[in-house]
């Protein structure tokens, strides 16, 4: 099993800590960093501002909404943070959510799935430096070719449903699943491969993002827990998580409960059990059912609340993968 790092997004702390969890994962010599996009820094900006302040540590930019960014903004994102910092550049795609893209952005979902498939089918080959000629239902580019060097890093593809598991498995290198319980990985994992033999090519390899925290403080624990509400009530995550027995709180969230009511219908062990929380021995057995369940690797999103930078948490996971 491979492990890389999530800079995580916390509201409840400062923007900037995301360069200290950069600099802690580059330290620990972790192979990859993952720099996703939500409401504070523009993701490639903050990727190359990383690349220029670490040493070593490869990126992978997203998962990045495709109904807000085309393909050939996504290609030349990549390739200028890559000739920028002179690190492997991934890119990762994704349909995101309604507020994200309808209310932030003014942009529409319709044919969500549709937009994912034809971007990631337009993005693969951008980054390889080929000229693409698609004219999509929904997505279409005529002519542009990179002028600077493939970023050479790997594609992604975020996924719960059909539709978006079949976009891996004929057009990423990895698919990406998100605050998952282990069983819920194993059945991602059985209809990615089914899908990857259909579309008769290797299966991509399974990633799954996770909540993190070794030896957890309680405000480690109470992070976690805020970060969990916001996604309950969203498409794909909302059936994970009733996978990993929180349907109460589901049901809720999709009745329109306010999100304090949500908070505390969450039971204590909630992040424990869609990611990897609890003291050395908790995390390396639970690190074990991942593994059994199909996953490749591991990108461990450590909590900061109570752990600045998460510093605590990605030395233990260091230690514990060796």
């Amino acid at each position: 099993m491979e492990f890389s790092v999530v800079i995580g997004n916390w509201p409840d702390r400062p923007p900037e800590e995301a360069l200290h969890t950069a600099a802690i994962a580059d330290r620990l010599r972790f192979g990859e960093l993952w720099v996703g996009e939500t409401d504070t820094w523009d993701a490639f900006a903050l990727a190359s501002a990383i690349g220029l302040a670490t040493d070593q540590i490869a990126m992978t930019v997203g998962p990045l909404p495709v109904a807000v960014r085309d393909p050939v903004m996504i290609a030349m994102g990549a390739s200028s943070v890559a000739a920028l910092t002179r690190r492997r550049i991934g890119v990762a795609l994704g349909a995101s959510s309604p507020r994200v893209v309808e209310r932030w952005h003014g942009r529409s979902r319709e044919r969500s799935a549709t937009v994912l498939d034809e971007s990631a089918q337009a993005v693969r080959g951008l980054l390889a430096g080929e000229r693409v000629d698609l004219d999509g239902k929904a997505v279409r580019t005529h002519g542009f070719r990179l002028r600077l060097a493939p970023p050479e890093g790997p594609l992604s593809v975020a996924a719960f449903d059909d539709r978006a598991v079949r976009t891996a498995a004929e057009h990423a290198d990895r698919m990406l699943i998100d605050m998952v319980a282990p069983q819920v990985a194993g059945d991602l994992r059985t209809r990615l491969d089914a899908a990857a033999e259909k579309a008769g090519r290797p299966a991509p390899k399974l990633v799954a993002w996770l909540p993190a925290a070794v030896d957890p403080t309680p405000e480690s624990y109470a992070q976690l827990m805020w970060s969990i509400v916001p996604y309950l009530a969203l498409p794909g995550y909302a059936e994970a998580f009733e996978g990993a027995g929180l349907g109460d709180a589901v049901a809720l969230a999709r009745g329109g409960a306010e999100p304090k009511e949500l908070l505390t219908a969450l039971p204590f062990d909630v992040a424990g059990r869609v990611g990897l929380v609890g003291g050395a021995d908790e995390v390396r057995s639970r690190l074990r059912e991942y593994g059994e369940a199909g996953v490749d690797e591991v990108a461990v999103v450590p909590a900061t609340g109570g752990d600045p930078g998460g510093e605590r948490t990605l030395t233990a996971i260091r230690e514990l993968i060796g």
